[in-house]
């Protein structure tokens, strides 16, 4: 994503805007080419097993069973509108009088998520690791509110606001969807990828939303509304996090405690999880006959 953003700056700057389309258009393909000639054509772990429709459609039950999911998704959804507003609507102010800027130079300030890419893996390290993942994200969704404030507020006549929160987003977003999948992979380890599925999927409708609510806004309230309007979600991400606890079984509240740290046996299984278990085919259907059973 990093490279794509300077990218699309350096050849806008230099060619018509409608070349990084047609760029865009012959690398899905020349994957699509390169997934089809290398990608290993492994035979199916359950032949007679769930079929394609029945995953699908047990995706949707997984959230039945699980409030931690919701959860989860609920607080993607509301970081990924964040990040798309921002990213979208910083060229429009950017390209805007006082700074005038061109693509090239806005294209550049996709190099300030470099800081981001090396530091969280420091801090999940130190922080992901150690404490339960609800303290990770919100520490992460703490630091993209102090980032939108100060470039929301300050964005319209100093481009250090947005230097800011570019900084505070990218990181905040990062360190708090590592926290996210390390909290929902917990949950139900033999279908992880139908749990993944559900996680992505509200994500980039989170994505889409952030762009066309961004520029509706932008268009006609400017920059400060448009990101009022990403203080909003991530109130609403933060309340979100506040209205269910670590260790809570049902949809809301906080039976269980406050400890932040990690207990070594939930370590531990995750760690065997993350090791033993792939997310195959063959965990996929003892995932499906767990979630039939009604676990």
């Amino acid at each position: 994503m990093l490279l794509a953003r300077l990218l699309s700056g350096v050849v806008t700057n230099y060619t018509s805007w409608r070349t990084i389309y047609w760029l865009s258009f012959a690398l899905q393909y020349l994957i699509f080419a390169l997934l089809w000639l290398f990608m290993p054509d492994y035979p199916s772990a359950n032949p007679d097993g769930i079929n394609y429709f029945r995953i699908l459609w047990s995706i949707l039950t997984i959230f039945i069973h699980h409030p931690l999911l919701i959860q989860a998704c609920l607080v993607g959804f509301c970081t990924s509108t964040t990040f798309t507003n921002f990213w979208t609507t910083l060229t429009f102010l950017l390209s805007s009088p006082p700074y005038e800027y061109s693509t090239l130079i806005i294209g550049l300030f996709a190099l300030i998520g470099i800081f981001s890419m090396l530091f969280t893996p420091l801090y999940s390290r130190h922080v992901t690791d150690r404490f339960i993942p609800l303290f990770s994200v919100i520490i992460g969704l703490l630091f993209c509110l102090a980032g939108t404030i100060v470039g929301t507020y300050t964005g319209s006549f100093t481009v250090a606001g947005p230097i800011i929160q570019a900084l505070f987003l990218d990181f905040g977003i990062q360190s708090a969807q590592v926290a996210n999948r390390s909290a929902i992979y917990s949950i139900l380890p033999e279908a992880r990828n139908r749990v993944n599925t559900a996680y992505m999927i509200s994500a980039f409708v989170g994505q889409l939303t952030g762009t066309a609510v961004g520029n509706h806004v932008y268009a006609r309230k400017g920059w400060v509304r448009s990101g009022s309007v990403s203080v909003g979600f991530l109130g609403a991400a933060l309340s979100l996090c506040f209205l269910r606890g670590p260790r809570e079984k049902g949809w809301i509240g906080w039976r269980g405690g406050w400890k932040l740290r990690r207990e070594g046996d939930v370590v531990r299984k995750e760690e065997e999880n993350g090791a033993g278990k792939d997310g195959g085919a063959d965990g996929e259907a003892k995932g499906d006959e767990k979630m039939k059973s009604g676990v």
